[in-house]
């Protein structure tokens, strides 16, 4: 399964990139997590660690991109319970104007056996989940 929305933020790349690196604003805005811990010291970069619980399942995310204020991308290496046999995330962000950015979100996921056999409801899930943290976090920036 893939997934790709893209949403302009009125803000600044910088602005949304240290919202992600904000572990307690992703409740506010993704709605679908329940907590973000960071398992590595900063500064972030490749190699960075954290903890993500959501509603059903637990992550744990390794990064294997870090640009800066630009991009950072992550796969999953551990779970609560067997959702995806992969899972990995890509956050990029692009200034268009000063003060105004594209996020485009890209999930892909190899699901297991459970998931796998929701077909188009598991894809309907996942799809509105990623979608409403992407218009949850365009109201999140404009009150950061």
């Amino acid at each position: 399964m893939r997934f790709k929305n893209v949403v302009e933020l009125n803000a600044s790349p910088a602005k949304v990139f240290a919202i992600f690196e904000d572990g307690e604003s992703w409740p506010q805005w993704f709605r679908a997590i329940r907590k973000v811990a960071w398992t590595s010291n900063k500064p972030y970069g490749v190699g960075t660690t954290r903890t993500a619980w959501l509603k059903p399942v637990t992550l744990d995310e390794h990064f294997f991109r870090w640009e800066q204020n630009r991009r950072c991308s992550f796969y999953v290496t551990g779970q609560s319970m067997p959702m995806a046999h992969a899972l990995a995330e890509d956050y990029l962000l692009e200034e268009l104007t000063p003060g105004k950015t594209r996020f485009t979100y890209t999930v892909a996921l190899e699901p297991r056996l459970l998931v796998a056999m929701g077909g188009p409801i598991s894809r309907m899930y996942f799809g509105s989940m990623f979608k409403s943290a992407c218009k949850n976090l365009q109201s999140y920036v404009l009150k950061a």
